[in-house]
């Protein structure tokens, strides 16, 4: 690969380039535009037809092939680095520090499964032994996680490597056994072709069986609704918006044998300032909030939209140094031409209501985004449900509240969230005994004095929420548990040995 990478625009299928009837143009924020072949629900068809007919070969696979297969993966993804970059930055307007972290994390991601699976504890294998002499006697049981099959996996808008072509819904699949049909993001299908190839060349250097694999670049919407819905896929990895997420959930319902939809749909990410810690330090706080809103345009799930502060002057302190923080912000390009109208359109609704104060406004054009602050206090926030939707981009509300009371019935009024984070000090410790229990309802994270921007890939990483955060909130799609997603536990009764699993003998 060279700096002067130009895409095919292809599709991969079960190991084999294929050109599309139609083609659709990127629209990069940088640079050349380039044309790429456009889905279609036959295309799909193949793909899916290629991953069930892959599975049972790949399924049957040892822990160590799947881990070398993992690990192949993240050494092409790191040998095409220059060039996914280079398309990545064109096509996302991310910078190049931004593209080169997320690369790493997603070569890290890989190789953390890798790891994973060769400890094998994720099989929760279990063994009852037969009891005969009792009354009744008991049977010989076993019990292992296996493969579910096919999983369809949705490239993500706002993480081009992280959360897409191989991200980590793509590798605790593979880990697990799982063949992949994936549907390539139409924000970054250049940076999806490269990935793929990097996924193809492991393929064939680890004589792995051609279907385990596939990308679909963006379509209509019917190519996700073809996906979502053919037979042979068991599962589906989303991350993405609440309303499309929603959609493709109900499809999957709808189906005549249901799946499971592992959606991540976003949240709003309530931060509440405890009243010592909003006085030693709510300056700090704002300011800190700030730098959390803006990273990455405020394109990230965690965004920490809201924070909720008590009326008075350490509010004020702290509302202040966030606006001073956000006006020397300059305005960022977004990742799409629709994410940046989808903000411009969160803007105009808090324009809009007589309920909210302005705190910072600013216009954003285009492309780009421009920092906006607002205030509103607790019982009008309760009372208007859209305050509590989610706005992509740097955009924040202050909540103001007048004490613990109104604090606490704050917090039992948010949805579900990803993330829910506390700031306090050693005299806050009895408030915040009282929001806890309400906060571990609502979000799948929970933190103490930091901002939930950044994401650690960690055996205890929860990402996933009770909804809408997403549509499982028994689930994660960060970290290694989200492997228990594409498993499910088989029970084996008096099977002889010889007929059992590799990793349930002996």
């Amino acid at each position: 690969m060279t700096q002067d990478f130009t895409p095919h625009g292809k599709h991969l299928i079960a190991g084999e380039w294929v050109a599309g009837a139609a083609s659709f143009r990127s629209e990069p924020a940088s640079g050349p535009a380039h044309e790429f072949a456009m889905g279609t629900p036959g295309l799909v068809d193949q793909a899916c037809e290629a991953a069930a007919a892959a599975f049972p070969a790949y399924a049957a696979t040892t822990r160590a092939e799947r881990a070398a297969f993992l690990n192949a993966i993240a050494d092409e993804i790191e040998a095409r680095a220059a060039a996914i970059t280079q398309i990545g930055t064109q096509e996302t307007g991310l910078p190049e520090a931004r593209l080169n972290g997320e690369r790493g994390r997603t070569t890290g991601q890989l190789r953390l499964f890798a790891q994973h699976i060769l400890k094998g504890d994720y099989l929760d294998r279990r063994h009852d032994k037969a009891l005969p002499e009792r009354t009744p006697p008991r049977p010989e049981l076993r019990m292992i996680q296996r493969p579910i099959g096919p999983v369809a996996v949705f490239g993500a808008s706002n993480f081009p490597l992280a959360f897409s072509t191989a991200g980590g819904d793509t590798a605790a699949a593979l880990a697990a056994g799982c063949p992949v049909v994936v549907k390539g993001h139409s924000a970054h299908p250049g940076t999806g072709e490269i990935v793929a190839e990097a996924v193809l060349a492991a393929i064939q250097s680890c004589n792995m069986p051609g279907g385990v694999f596939s990308l679909i670049q963006g379509g209509k919407r019917d190519v996700g609704t073809s996906l979502v819905q053919h037979p042979q896929i068991r599962a589906v990895g989303f991350t993405g918006s609440l309303g499309g997420g929603r959609a493709l959930f109900d499809l999957c319902a709808q189906r005549p044998e249901p799946i499971p939809f592992f959606g991540e749909l976003g949240s709003v990410n309530p931060m509440f300032l405890l009243p010592e810690a909003a006085a030693a330090r709510g300056a700090a706080i704002g300011a800190g909030w700030a730098g959390s809103l803006t990273m990455g345009a405020g394109q990230f799930c965690t965004n920490p939209g809201i924070a909720v502060v008590g009326a008075g002057p350490a509010g004020d302190a702290f509302v202040k140094a966030a606006a001073e923080a956000l006006e020397q912000v300059a305005p960022q390009v977004m990742l799409t031409d629709g994410i940046a109208r989808a903000y411009q359109d969160g803007k105009a609704r808090f324009d809009g209501r007589n309920t909210v104060q302005p705190v910072l406004v600013t216009a954003s054009e285009g492309r780009t985004a421009a920092p906006n602050l607002y205030e509103t206090d607790a019982a009008s926030y309760l009372q208007d449900h859209a305050l509590g939707e989610e706005v992509f981009g740097p955009l924040g509300l202050v909540v103001r509240v007048s004490g613990a009371d109104e604090m606490e019935t704050l917090a039992k009024g948010f949805e579900g969230q990803l993330t829910a984070t506390i700031h306090m000090d050693d005299g806050d410790i009895d408030l915040a005994r009282r929001l806890l229990p309400v906060l571990e309802q609502k979000a799948g994270r929970v933190l103490a004095n930091g901002f939930p921007t950044g994401v650690e890939v960690a055996d205890s990483m929860v990402h996933g929420g009770p909804y809408p955060a997403s549509t499982n909130f028994g689930a994660t799609s960060v970290g290694t548990m989200s492997i228990r997603r594409f498993l499910r536990p088989v029970c084996f009764q008096n099977l002889p040995e010889a007929l059992l699993p590799e990793d349930l003998r002996g």
